[in-house]
């Protein structure tokens, strides 16, 4: 799962005034799937679905109480699952962007609320969300992901929440709180994993992927030592358990070969002669052939 934080910048990820050309863009794949006889995903919140762009920018651009005209009004967020964990689901486009709101309603927000370290919850958190199914640099076959605009201010339009800050769970100073990224995105992938039962692999975990791009050589060294370990176990265990077999195999070849013969093996003709089956244990000539009966006839 990347969940990333769009930077702020001159075009339309400016968020120092007002949030209609970041909602205009999340918009723009509507147009384009309409016109084919595709669905769409209108804009979405904790609790409502199919809500229009008008009633988003409103009411992110009217919750800025106190923030002066050069202050962030809102943060861009992006959710965006691998292709496994898009199979995982579900196995179509609406029921994936059913499955996605879900996510970002019961795990995503609750998360982000938690990690501001005030006391605050989901319902705290005004945000709109959009869902995507086309990423046009990607060559991946499922792509669909979710745009979130989030405010600055809390729903009560009185607490100032930034997800960019530096700060992490400080107690005195001009930010208390702050807020742990880090903690945020693992807590995301936990989540996941436990709402929709995924087993999810040490190489598609975020400690794994942050250990190989910011931690030392003899760290990253370490995890894949760890990553080994498993595979070489199970190795052991499959040369033991072949191990085990070919003594089996050699075990019964030996009792085999020390048995005269096996009745079962051997069957009658018409003639009552006894033959070979087919997988004999015994040569023809370890067979005892019955004795012909001689004919007592009269003495001369």
């Amino acid at each position: 799962m990347h969940i990333d934080f769009a930077p702020p910048s001159n075009g339309i990820y400016n968020n120092a005034g007002s949030c209609r050309q970041l909602a205009n863009y999340m918009e723009h794949e509507d147009l384009e799937r309409m016109e084919k006889g595709i669905y769409t995903e209108g804009f979405f919140n904790l609790t409502e679905g199919n809500i229009y762009k008008s009633k988003v920018v409103k009411d992110i651009d009217s919750n800025i109480g106190q923030l002066l005209k050069t202050d962030a009004k809102f943060y861009a967020i992006h959710v965006s699952p691998s292709e496994k964990e898009l199979q995982a689901m579900g196995s179509t486009e609406q029921k994936q962007a059913e499955t996605m709101k879900r996510y970002i309603r019961e795990v995503i927000i609750p998360e982000y609320a938690k990690n501001f370290n005030k006391g605050l919850s989901e319902t705290d958190i005004k945000f709109y969300g959009k869902i995507h199914f086309d990423r046009n640099r990607s060559n991946n076959e499922l792509n669909m992901h979710c745009h979130l605009i989030v405010s600055r201010k809390d729903q009560a339009n009185k607490k100032k929440l930034s997800p960019l800050t530096n700060h992490k769970n400080t107690k005195k100073g001009t930010v208390v709180g702050g807020f742990d990224r880090v903690n945020l995105f693992r807590q995301a992938e936990k989540g996941f994993d436990e709402l929709f039962g995924y087993d999810r692999q040490q190489k598609e975990s975020f400690d794994y992927h942050n250990t190989m791009k910011n931690n030392t050589i003899s760290e990253q060294q370490k995890l894949q030592e760890q990553e080994f370990q498993p595979h070489k176990k199970r190795t052991e265990v499959k040369q033991d358990v072949n191990k085990e077999s070919r003594f089996s195999i050699n075990l019964e070849s030996k009792n085999a070969d020390n048995h005269f013969f096996n009745i079962e093996d051997c069957i009658k003709n018409k003639q009552g002669r006894i033959e070979l089956s087919k997988n004999p244990i015994i040569s023809e000539e370890q067979i005892i052939k019955p004795k012909k009966k001689r004919n007592k006839g009269l003495k001369k």
